[in-house]
C-alpha cells in the first residue's frame, strides 16, 4: 500500500509517499480501509521528532480517521466489511488507577494513533475494535474526520478540566487552529461569552462566523490591552492558550483574578518564563489537559452527528500531496482543518 512517511526525523522535505507493507489486524483489532484522515500539529511534531519519541521506522501519522472495515483479527464479532466508522485515537494498552477512574488520558501508558503507533495517513490502518464508533451515512469522510482529536481536545480542556460554566468569559488566543475553532462553538454552547485573538482579518472574518462575540485582529491591535479595555480591567474568567511561549505572558496578564488558563500546546514552543508572583497573588490556575477518554469520544461525536458543532474544513487534498499539507500548517495559513484523503 502507500503511505505518506518519513524513515527519519526533520522537517517536511523527510515526507515520503512510499510502498509499505499492509498492516494486519491482531487479535482484538480491525483493520479499516482509510478514506480521509485530517492533519494536526501532532503530526508536525511527530515527523520533527524529540527526546526520547522512539518509533519503529518508517513512520507515518494521522490520527482522526474516517473509512471502512476492511478486515478484522482474532476475537471480534459484530463487524461488517465496508461499516462505515471513524476511530477513537486513544489506546491504553493497559488498566492503571488512571484507566479506572476514567482519566483514560492520564495514563502513562497512554498512546495515540499516529503518535506511538502508524496512523492513518496510508490506505489502511489497524486499531482495537472497541475504538470504533459507526458514522452517519449521510455524513462524507472528510467532515467526519476533520473535527475529530481537535473537538476531543477541546471538549476535555473547556468542560472536563477547565470546568467552563454558563455566564462565564473565555479567550481563545487564536482562531486559524482546529482546536480553538471547535473550542468556540464548545463555549458558545455552554453559554460563555467568548473573545477570540485572530492574527489577521480574514481569520477574524471567520471567527465572528463561529459565534465568537468579540475578535480582536492582532496585525492591526494590542490583543492584550484591548481584552483589558474590552473587560473593563477585570479579564477573563477563562484563557485557551495553545501558542505557549509567545503569548503566555499577556494570557497571565489579562486572565481575571481568580481565573484559569487552559494549555493543551505550544505551537510557539514550549519554554517559557513565567512570574510566579502573578499567580499567587492573583489566585490564577494554570490547567494542563490533552486528548480525553472513550466516553469523551463518544460524546463529541454525537454532538457532531447532530450537528449541534461542526468541523471546520479548510481544504481536501489527495494523501501523495500531503507534503503540501503539512507546509501549509506549518506556516499557519489555514482556517480549519487539512484533510488528506488516499
Amino acid at each position: 500500500m502507500k503511505a505518506l512517511c518519513f524513515h527519519q526525523h526533520g522537517g517536511a522535505d523527510v515526507l515520503r509517499y512510499d510502498d509499505v507493507p499492509d498492516p494486519t489486524p491482531g487479535k482484538g483489532q480491525v483493520l479499516v480501509e482509510v478514506r480521509a484522515c485530517a492533519l494536526n500539529h501532532l503530526d508536525i511534531f511527530v515527523m520533527e521528532g524529540w527526546p526520547g519519541l522512539d518509533l519503529e521506522m518508517p513512520h507515518w501519522g494521522g490520527a482522526d480517521i474516517a473509512g471502512v472495515v476492511a478486515g478484522w483479527g482474532e476475537g471480534v464479532s459484530g463487524c461488517e466489511t465496508g461499516l462505515r466508522v471513524v476511530i477513537d485515537h486513544g489506546i491504553n494498552p493497559v488498566e492503571d488507577e488512571f484507566v479506572r477512574r476514567g482519566e483514560h488520558s492520564m495514563s502513562p501508558k497512554y498512546m495515540i494513533i499516529g503518535e506511538h503507533v502508524r496512523g492513518g495517513f496510508a490506505k489502511y490502518v489497524t486499531a482495537p475494535a472497541k475504538n470504533l464508533v459507526r458514522m452517519p451515512d449521510d455524513i462524507d469522510f472528510p467532515e467526519a474526520c476533520a473535527p475529530l482529536l481537535v473537538t476531543l481536545t477541546a471538549w476535555r480542556m473547556l468542560i472536563k478540566r477547565a470546568k467552563l460554566q454558563a455566564g462565564e468569559t473565555v479567550l481563545m488566543v487564536g482562531a486559524g487552529g482546529g482546536v480553538n475553532s471547535m473550542a468556540v462553538q464548545i463555549a458558545k454552547m455552554a453559554g460563555a461569552t467568548v473573545y477570540v485573538v485572530a492574527s489577521n482579518a480574514e481569520k477574524a472574518r471567520k471567527a465572528r462566523e463561529l459565534g465568537a462575540d468579540f475578535v480582536i485582529d492582532r496585525s492591526v491591535t494590542d490583543w492584550g490591552k484591548e481584552i483589558r479595555r474590552l473587560t473593563g480591567k477585570r479579564g477573563v474568567d477563562l484563557v485557551v492558550d495553545n501558542v505557549g511561549a509567545a503569548t503566555l505572558d499577556i494570557s497571565m496578564a489579562v486572565v481575571a483574578r481568580g481565573g484559569r488558563i487552559v494549555i493543551v500546546g505550544n505551537t510557539s514552543g514550549p519554554h517559557v518564563k513565567i512570574d510566579v508572583r502573578r499567580i499567587f497573588g492573583r489566585q490564577i490556575s494554570l490547567i494542563g489537559s490533552t486528548m480525553g477518554a472513550p466516553q469523551d469520544f463518544r460524546e463529541i461525536t454525537r454532538l457532531l452527528w447532530s450537528g449541534r458543532i461542526k468541523g471546520v474544513l479548510a481544504e481536501v487534498m489527495p494523501l501523495s500531496e500531503g507534503r503540501r499539507g503539512y507546509e501549509i500548517m506549518q506556516r499557519g495559513e489555514m482556517f480549519g482543518k487539512i484533510v488528506l484523503a488516499p
